[in-house]
């Protein structure tokens, strides 16, 4: 059964994809009919919108977090690209170098070693959070929590006082990794974004916002045909 966190996160991520693909038509016309200061605003409102999202995600976290690891707002296959609750930031490095091939991307040396170095610092921090997480995970498999997940058996008392406690400090711990990921998300974002010229971020959002987009209605497709 939904509770009103996940309606009302469901209901503000569907409007958010619908306004995403707003954006992305004006991203793939945007070469042949925009100057470069419409180009940098196109990429204002892009950064913008992102943005937005974390905003209302970070409160709902808030309120439940537990919601974000099983996202009613997401099908199965955009669940399986997922990284703690989101896309991976290594990931968009892959996005430029395919773009850097097959589109007409091309990168000056200072824009390579920037991207490489912005690379390592990525990878840095998504290790440094995986390895948290494995504590964590440790953490709950603790003598201790076992031994709450004992007194959880029993109905009344302190025991369900206690296993509550529990609960909420594991969601506490939770929240906070969760939020260190999508700081190295906007991060990284805002890396790629600084180093690459207007053109080239056009170029970058357009392919991050039609994966996204894709991944989307492949997934919402096969799921609708596998419960047909």
């Amino acid at each position: 059964m939904r509770n009103l966190v996940e309606e009302k996160f469901l209901e503000f991520y569907e409007s958010w994809v619908i306004q995403l693909e707003l954006y992305l038509h004006q991203l793939l016309i945007a070469h042949n009919t925009m100057s470069e200061t419409e180009l940098r605003a196109l990429i204002s409102k892009l950064t913008t919108h992102h943005k937005a999202y974390y905003t209302a995600k970070w409160a709902a976290i808030g309120e439940d977090v537990l919601a974000f690891f099983g996202p009613i707002w997401l099908n199965p296959l955009e669940k399986a690209c997922f990284w703690l609750t989101g896309w991976k930031p290594s990931t968009v490095f892959r996005m430029v170098d395919r773009l850097r091939k097959y589109s007409r991307v091309v990168l000056v040396e200072a824009q390579v070693r920037k991207l490489e170095e912005l690379r390592v610092k990525t990878k840095f921090d998504e290790q440094k959070i995986e390895r948290e997480m494995e504590r964590y995970q440790v953490a709950m498999a603790d003598r201790k929590m076992v031994e709450l997940a004992r007194l959880g058996c029993h109905v009344g008392g302190e025991s369900v006082v206690v296993v509550e406690a529990a609960v909420r400090g594991l969601a506490t711990g939770l929240e906070k990794m969760v939020k260190a990921a999508d700081c190295v998300r906007l991060k990284t974002l805002k890396g790629i974004l600084d180093i690459l010229a207007p053109p080239q971020c056009v170029e970058f959002l357009a392919a991050a916002a039609t994966f996204q987009v894709q991944l989307r209605r492949w997934g919402n497709r096969r799921h609708n045909v596998t419960h047909s």
